[in-house]
């Protein structure tokens, strides 16, 4: 019997409707070495859907541990809805939610934190920009402990 958390057990998701910039995070965590399982969902209502059981997806599993990167302009329910929402659900509120946005308007970051987001990246328009962001993100990945039910 293992009691070791391995990294590869986190599942990550991506919310983001712009399929070019999921395209580009997906290369750069990998470039950075995050090997862990990726699902992909374009709006809002997709990733509330999926981690809360609805029909039009496959529900998450229990006991998965999960971290959520959100856009925070999207169709639908934009990501700071979707944050709401999910730190206000007793069972969902610990998924580490990373916010990613275009802007770094000092008030969309500050309504962000408020609502309980672990972490909050521009998304810049520059590679070396972005790569650097994710691949501090990358670290953060690699280091970070994720609560394990029963463990």
């Amino acid at each position: 019997m293992s009691h070791h958390t391995s990294l590869n057990k986190v599942t990550i998701l991506i919310a983001e409707d712009d399929d070019g910039h999921a395209e580009l995070i997906q290369q750069l965590l990998e470039e950075v070495g995050v090997r862990n399982p990726l699902v992909r969902f374009r709006d809002g209502q997709e990733v509330l859907d999926f981690l809360r059981g609805g029909s039009t997806v496959p529900p998450a599993e229990r006991g998965q541990a999960y971290l959520l990167l959100l856009d925070i302009r999207m169709p639908r329910v934009d990501g700071v809805e979707v944050l709401r929402q999910l730190k206000a659900d007793a069972v969902l509120k610990n998924i580490p939610i990373i916010m990613l946005t275009t802007t770094d308007d000092p008030r969309e970051v500050q309504s962000c934190y408020q609502h309980g987001c672990n972490c909050y990246v521009t998304k810049p328009v520059e590679f070396e920009q972005f790569a650097s962001v994710l691949k501090n993100l990358g670290m953060f990945l690699l280091i970070v402990k994720v609560p394990q039910v029963g463990s």
